[in-house]
């Protein structure tokens, strides 16, 4: 018998996040960019695979750096 794995839970996958409408508008605006113009994450990736993501949806990834901290990345959720 296979225990599943959970891809999310590996200490070398950062932490995904689904933002609201909302929260995905005031990033587009702080950096005054266009939805078009954000790096592209596919909705089959395993990293969202529980997020119910659809094309649109705005993926914040939070990575740990021994150099400058915490830093987070954006992508939008592309049909992949």
């Amino acid at each position: 018998m296979t225990e599943k794995f959970e891809i999310q839970m590996h200490k070398l996958v950062p932490k995904h996040t689904k933002l609201s409408e909302e929260e995905a508008q005031k990033i587009l605006e702080q950096f005054n960019i266009a939805l078009r113009q954000l790096p592209k994450i596919a909705k089959s990736d395993q990293a969202i695979k529980d997020f119910d993501a659809k094309p649109g949806d705005v993926i914040k990834i939070e990575r740990i750096s021994p150099i400058v901290g915490k830093t987070n990345f954006y992508r939008v959720v592309i049909n992949a």
